[in-house]
């Protein structure tokens, strides 16, 4: 590892002008993208690093933080930085966001960019399957994982079975469970996207770059609906997969 650590690093200093920071970000990029670096592995600290490619703690920190605001790399308070791992999500099992991050052994956090009770409108009823002038509490939210900005979400939830948005601490799902409620089924769509100028800033992403969208609407066993949300995820960050069956032969 130190041995393609320093050749890359030399490789990328001869081939551009660029500060230093630049180049060793350059070389954990490529590291990683080449399997030199897995995901789950834990970087040299940056005492090791600057001794070994000569450099200043300071660049060190300025390239590694950069990989981190781009999803390649996590710092876990006490433990160091790893290579991120790839977040798989399935499209099999009715889970939450917080579910699928904690049995991963990341810490999910919500930023609430928007909380607040209104009107139904024409969409959100059609979704919901409520009355025009219903109240419906809607939550806009910046999901994060070990400081990672990772998704954002739009979610509305009938009124009449929150009963007041600030019930929702964290975790929608979390709420459900302290007020007796139980989804326990979901249709979910999801198409490709390019994050526009707004949610990039929210996201510490590039314009442009790559996500997913998905939009899911969540029942109980009455068949009433619980949630309608609407979440942009960083394509690169995760992965989702389904479970197919072929039909039993006649």
């Amino acid at each position: 590892m130190q041995d393609y650590l320093q050749s890359e690093f030399r490789r990328q200093s001869d081939a551009r002008r660029a500060p230093a920071y630049q180049h060793l970000r350059r070389t954990l990029q490529h590291a990683i993208e080449n399997g030199e670096l897995t995901a789950g592995q834990a970087l040299p600290g940056e005492r090791e690093l600057g001794k070994l490619l000569d450099l200043s703690r300071v660049t060190v920190r300025k390239a590694i933080a950069g990989l981190v605001g781009d999803g390649l790399l996590v710092q876990r308070q006490g433990a160091g930085t790893f290579v991120a791992e790839r977040i798989v999500k399935s499209f099999s099992r009715l889970t939450s966001f917080t579910d699928d991050l904690r049995a991963r052994g990341l810490d999910p956090r919500s930023t609430f960019l928007e909380r607040g009770l209104g009107e139904v409108t024409p969409e959100e009823a059609m979704a919901l399957n409520l009355s025009p002038g219903a109240a419906v509490i809607r939550y806009y939210r910046l999901r994060t994982a070990d400081g990672v900005a990772l998704a954002l979400e739009r979610t509305v939830v009938p009124a009449a079975v929150i009963g007041a948005p600030d019930l929702v601490e964290n975790s929608l799902y979390e709420a459900f469970a302290k007020l007796g409620i139980r989804p326990t089924r979901a249709l979910q769509r999801l198409r490709a996207i390019a994050f526009d100028a707004e949610q990039a800033r929210l996201m510490n992403l590039p314009e442009g770059a790559p996500g997913l969208f998905i939009e899911r609407r969540t029942f109980l066993d009455d068949g009433r609906v619980v949630e309608f949300t609407r979440s942009f995820y960083r394509g690169d960050a995760y992965d989702f997969v389904a479970e197919l069956q072929s039909e039993p032969t006649p």
